[in-house]
């Protein structure tokens, strides 16, 4: 009878390791999708926060391009404004003199705000996306920091 009874308490036992088992793999199982959940919600919030700095640079670009663009209006109106006024004051002056005078600040003014709208816009461009590359690179990197860790 001691070895039935023997018998029926290695049967227990086995029984309960097994359940001890299975809830291990189940909690195992449970903690890694957990972790991968965790992982794509710290994917996401990066992205945002990237997107954020992306959109806040664009929309401070797009203020100084509306300021640059108000600002050439109001210099090409200015000779334009002035052209009537040039015209009615000095009557003394020949008509092709007064023609010619009022073309030649005109075509300098728009040619040089030109080539300065270029210029900033090409040197924001480049600092924007040499922000962005570092931003990237840095996301990355700290991805496979967490990444090491968890491995």
């Amino acid at each position: 009878m001691s070895e039935l009874k023997e018998l029926e308490r290695l049967q227990t036992l086995r029984a309960e390791l097994e359940t001890e088992s299975r809830s291990l793999k189940e909690e195992q199982k449970n903690l890694e999708d957990s972790m991968i959940i965790l992982e794509e919600r710290i994917a996401v919030e990066e992205l945002k926060n990237s997107n954020k700095a992306t959109k806040d640079a664009i929309s401070q670009l797009e203020a100084r391009k509306s300021g640059l663009e108000t600002k050439l209006k109001q210099v090409l109106q200015i000779p334009e404004a002035s052209t009537p006024a040039e015209e009615m004051a000095p009557e003394a002056t020949a008509p092709s003199e007064k023609t010619e005078e009022a073309l030649e600040p005109a075509e300098a003014t728009p040619e040089e705000f030109e080539e300065d709208i270029v210029t900033v816009t090409a040197i924001d461009d480049e600092s924007l996306a040499q922000d962005q590359e570092e931003l990237s690179e840095n996301i990355k990197k700290q991805q496979e920091k967490k990444k090491r860790r968890l491995f």
